[in-house]
């Protein structure tokens, strides 16, 4: 058994409970019938195969099962979220009351302390949600007591902290298995190549927001990292293309309509029609490689922006020039259209696949 994370690890338990229900179909069917000792041997293969991994992974055998694990989820982050708060709200309720001293050893001490409990609760289950509630404590407080380090001794505020952020909160996702870290520490390292991206143009870090274009270095990044060997880990490389492609499409939106703003030195109405026609482009190109590489978020994120970037040319065309009416109904028929298209595209590739609709 060749299963290295617990997302294949639920994969691979979901496909049995699949193959048990499509099993019972057939036989009742009467399309196929097993003898008692060959549907013994299934099913005493396929009882040790999910009690092995239910144990070594903690995967959800039965939908049962799974409703009690997005409880146990929803708890965890609920349990997380509520314990950062009191750190938070614990350090300003006594702090005016602790020399500096005890406030350094306090701030250096405290994220540290929660590391040494992520790191030895990982030892004795990697897949507890106590290790991933001290994993967000941990960030938290290695977030919250860096900034209150600066204000201490009076540090000048530098994007180089979100850097520092986003190496430990990966650090962190990556030993507990843990995609809202990773998330966290994405959002950091992209606030943080931005605001150094605009740093390197001429603006303040803090104003790097005012290019959108400064986002595409980290989609860039991103994008080329989630390609990297991400098996041993639970959805790693799809949340990378995600934030990617959410960090590519957003500006090259916000241009396409607001030209203006570019870093670009042509005219206005040029910047946009680039903008347009890139991100006309590069969706569609979304859509046809995810579908090709069965990647479900570069699809569905290609078909999402790719539809906006067709309304919002739809509206500046025809909102003004139409009865509002008639307006929705092109919005109508072009969804119609599209439809269509996809489902042509959806058989052409059921029929290179070999299936059938």
């Amino acid at each position: 058994m060749d299963i290295k994370s617990k997302q294949t690890a639920q994969q691979r338990a979901d496909q049995i409970r699949s193959f048990q229900a499509e099993l019972e179909i057939i036989q009742n069917e009467q399309i196929l019938t097993l003898d008692t000792q060959e549907h013994t041997a299934v099913n005493s293969y396929h009882k040790q195969l999910l009690m092995t991994l239910a144990s070594s992974f903690d995967v959800d055998t039965n939908k049962e099962e799974k409703q009690l694990s997005l409880g146990m989820k929803i708890a965890s982050f609920l349990a997380a979220l509520g314990l950062a708060a009191s750190i938070f709200f614990l350090f300003f309720q006594f702090w005016g009351a602790f020399a500096t001293s005890l406030q350094v050893i306090t701030l250096i001490a405290t994220p540290f302390i929660l590391l040494s409990l992520t790191i030895y609760l990982n030892t004795l289950e990697l897949t507890s949600y106590y290790v991933k509630i001290a994993a967000l404590l941990s960030l938290t407080s290695f977030i919250l007591n860096l900034a209150m380090l600066g204000q201490i001794f009076n540090i000048t505020p530098s994007p180089n902290a979100l850097f520092i952020w986003a190496v430990f909160g990966t650090l962190l996702a990556y030993m507990t298995d843990t995609r809202l870290l990773l998330g966290a520490g994405i959002i950091s390292f992209s606030i943080f190549l931005s605001a150094k991206f605009g740093t390197w143009n001429g603006l303040y870090w803090i104003n790097f927001g005012e290019r959108p274009e400064n986002f595409l270095p980290a989609a860039l990044v991103l994008f080329m990292v989630s390609f990297l060997p991400h098996s041993k880990f639970s959805g790693f490389g799809s949340i990378y293309r995600f934030f990617a492609m959410i960090l590519f499409f957003l500006p090259v939106l916000i241009l396409s309509n607001w030209g203006v703003i570019s870093y670009i030195q042509m005219d206005k109405e040029s910047i946009e029609i680039f903008y347009q026609l890139l991100g006309f482009s590069v969706s569609a190109l979304a859509i046809f490689i995810g579908v090709r590489k069965k990647l479900n978020e570069v699809t569905n994120t290609g078909n999402v922006f790719f539809v906006i970037f067709l309304y919002t040319k739809f509206f500046d065309w025809w909102w003004e020039a139409m009865p509002k009416y008639l307006f929705f109904l092109l919005i109508g028929l072009s969804a119609v259209l599209i439809l269509m298209v996809l489902k042509r595209f959806r058989v052409g590739t059921l029929q290179q696949s070999g299936g059938a609709l």
